[in-house]
């Protein structure tokens, strides 16, 4: 039996990672999709438990058919007691998690608790210490990180798997969460739609030193203790990733260069469209 209505989908954010700030709009791109209503419910930078179940209550009250939560270290305490709270107060609503490659720790857990993830190795920690992190720096940070996400597939990915759950809910199949741990030629081969090898090799390589970034920002931010040493480590962490926006950047530039950009617009109906050369119009896959 088909799903009577449109489907209700809650984006809870517990914290900040690169795949948080625009994710509800990875959705709904032109904001005209009138098979679901999306709300987001957010803790904002903090992601302490009280953090992460106060926000719970709002997600309830919206009652939600599908609920996407995406966090920085789902291991953490924080996001663990946030999900299995929605987990037990929301028992029949599917729960796909959405972290960083730190979340690998959690992989058992999200299994047999029975959620779904995504976790995006290129989704790495911003170098968050007092004398370097402002806020300038932290946008300019997030901003080459969403070039990445971007151009490489991560983003086409994330929005793949959201609705093949949303279409399984809509025509009362069987959902299946996605169980995905982003590997940089997983992503780039199945989700990058590249058709140049030189943008493809590119494209790898930018997810490849996003995902270095992680390290050199864990080593300044954790293990080296000297200010002499620490602060050094999170702005080439900083430099790193600006080096991986070019390097994404270059490879999307090369497919325009030969007309070959894959598109994959939303209509209204929650399908999706694709094409390849800008001229064209969009069509059924």
């Amino acid at each position: 039996m088909s799903f009577a209505g449109k489907v209700k989908v809650a984006i809870v954010k517990y914290g900040c990672i690169g795949s948080s700030p625009l994710l509800e709009i990875m959705l709904d791109e032109r904001a005209n999709r009138e098979d679901i209503v999306t709300r987001v419910f957010s803790t904002a930078g903090k992601m302490e438990v009280d953090d992460c179940l106060s926000v719970n209550r709002d997600v309830v009250s919206f009652n939600p058919n599908l609920i996407v939560i995406v966090t920085p270290n789902a291991a953490l305490e924080g996001p663990t007691k946030g999900r299995m709270d929605l987990k037990e107060k929301l028992p029949n609503v599917p729960i796909i998690v959405i972290s960083d490659d730190p979340a690998r720790k959690a992989i058992k857990d999200l299994e047999s608790s029975g959620f779904g993830y995504i976790i995006v190795k290129a989704d790495p920690m911003i170098g968050a210490r007092r004398d370097f992190l402002d806020s300038t720096e932290m946008v300019l940070f997030n901003g080459y990180l969403m070039v990445v996400l971007s151009v490489t597939g991560v983003v086409r990915m994330i929005v793949s798997e959201i609705d093949k759950v949303i279409d399984a809910i809509k025509s009362g199949g069987e959902v299946k969460l996605p169980r995905i741990v982003g590997e940089s030629l997983f992503v780039v081969e199945n989700y990058g739609g590249f058709t140049n090898p030189y943008a493809k090799a590119k494209a790898i390589a930018s997810y490849e030193a996003a995902a270095r970034v992680a390290a050199l920002s864990t080593a300044g931010c954790y293990t080296l203790k000297e200010r002499e040493q620490y602060l050094p480590m999170v702005a080439a962490a900083h430099e790193l990733m600006r080096v991986a926006a070019m390097l994404a950047d270059e490879a999307r530039e090369i497919e325009k260069y030969g007309d070959t950009v894959y598109r994959t617009p939303h209509i209204s109906s929650g399908e999706v469209r694709f094409k390849v050369k800008l001229m064209e119009e969009a069509r059924r896959g």
